[in-house]
């Protein structure tokens, strides 16, 4: 059973059918992308542990899983310990990893540097904040996609805001912290027998949207801060693995450097949202999308791989381009056949279709789509963007092209 139907979802429901077994899908939206190539579809909320437990019982799953979303982690692990399953962590460690109140105290207790914070509840008191400077970033304890997050500037904006912040919420309490001006990273790696093994660094470059902030744009390959900083970003990233008892499988931790130096944003024990599983595999060598599947199988993996991979000398040139558009009316998308076949391109697909109607940006629910670029060298890489950003269009009902230029 994959919890998921979406776009980040179809590669690993693709390539577990090409491993002969048979795929049960669950997700809350009734027409998935997943649900046409799913073997069983089931309309289920990936975050309704009761209901994915009645179906995978119903069912007679032999493993779940999920990627590129972060709460189905705990589904995940409250369905596998209940059933018997293999599963990467246990339940404690995916309550640690998808609620950002336990998060924080694990980052404080271990030493790992973080942002300021506090928790409040909607009935805060001011004081509560006196030892935090504006701007200050609120968020959702427990939601994902930056749902919920939002940049203010004074304690009554966090008055006016705090109810929509908890929408996205099953708590009642929200998290504050102080705003850090600064660029993001994301690690990518496998955990085998406590080892971690990173595999990829990226920058992780976002947009604002109003007050909602940190919404991704691309993901690019490699780092420009790799060398000046893996050998912090690194001891960052095993003492957190170490931190949160992660003794197997995929890890994504987002990192922010600016002029304090590194602090860990949060973490996941998942694969990433941003095609991790389509470009990490094509970069390194290293296909943790099928250690992922057979280890939710309880299948053995081959982690020679992993321990042959060297990070320092993969010399690939990668970038992950996130699109968004405009609010409007979809008239005429540019078709995805042509992307794919400019020079560079290893995977492209659309989030919406034509008809689809757009609303105003607020976080990654409304990526238009997604494209994977891929070159010989920086030179080439940007050529092949080039390309493919002078041939992609979204017009509307007047024929304006409404695709955002979020690259220069």
């Amino acid at each position: 059973m994959i919890l998921g139907g979406g776009s980040c979802q179809v590669n690993a429901i693709n390539k577990a059918k090409e491993f002969g077994h048979e795929v049960i899908v669950a997700d809350y939206l009734d027409n998935p992308p997943g649900r046409e190539i799913a073997d069983t579809f089931v309309k289920a909320s990936t975050f309704d542990y009761g209901r994915c437990l009645e179906e995978a019982k119903k069912l007679n799953i032999n493993g779940i899983m999920t990627l590129g979303t972060d709460q189905p982690v705990l589904t995940c692990a409250k369905v596998s310990e209940e059933l018997g399953l293999p599963f990467c962590i246990d339940v404690e460690t995916a309550v640690n990893v998808t609620n950002k109140s336990k998060m924080k105290q694990i980052f404080e207790k271990n030493n790992i540097p973080t942002a300021k914070f506090r928790f409040i509840s909607k009935n805060f008191m001011e004081e509560e904040l006196s030892n935090l400077n504006p701007p200050y970033v609120i968020k959702p304890i427990d939601s994902q996609g930056q749902r919920g997050v939002y940049k203010l500037n004074t304690i009554e904006e966090i008055k006016t805001d705090i109810d929509s912040v908890l929408t996205f919420s099953r708590d009642n309490i929200a998290l504050i912290e102080e705003y850090y001006e600064s660029d993001e990273i994301t690690v990518s790696g496998w955990v085998y027998n406590k080892k971690l093994k990173i595999l990829t660094i990226t920058d992780r470059n976002t947009f604002s949207s109003g007050k909602h902030i940190g919404i991704c744009k691309s993901h690019v390959f490699p780092s420009k801060y790799y060398d000046k900083y893996y050998k912090e970003i690194h001891d960052i990233s095993e003492r957190i693995t170490t931190a949160f008892n992660i003794e197997n499988g995929p890890i994504y931790y987002q990192l922010l450097i600016g002029n304090r130096g590194i602090i860990v944003n949060e973490i996941a024990a998942r694969i990433g949202g941003a095609y991790e599983d389509i470009f990490i595999p094509i970069i390194t060598g290293v296909d943790f999308l099928d250690f992922l599947i057979k280890s939710s199988l309880g299948e053995e993996i081959d982690i020679s791989k992993i321990e042959n991979y060297d990070i320092d000398k993969n010399k690939e040139f990668l970038k992950v381009i996130m699109l968004f558009a405009k609010p409007g009316l979809i008239n005429k998308m540019t078709d995805i056949n042509e992307i794919l076949s400019i020079n560079g391109v290893l995977s492209a697909g659309y989030n919406y279709k034509d008809g689809d109607i757009l609303g105003d940006i607020q976080d990654a629910r409304l990526r238009v789509g997604y494209v994977v670029i891929k070159g010989d060298n920086k030179a080439s890489l940007d050529e092949n963007i080039d390309k493919v950003l002078s041939k992609l269009k979204i017009y509307n009902e007047h024929n304006e092209n409404i695709l955002l230029d979020l690259e220069n």
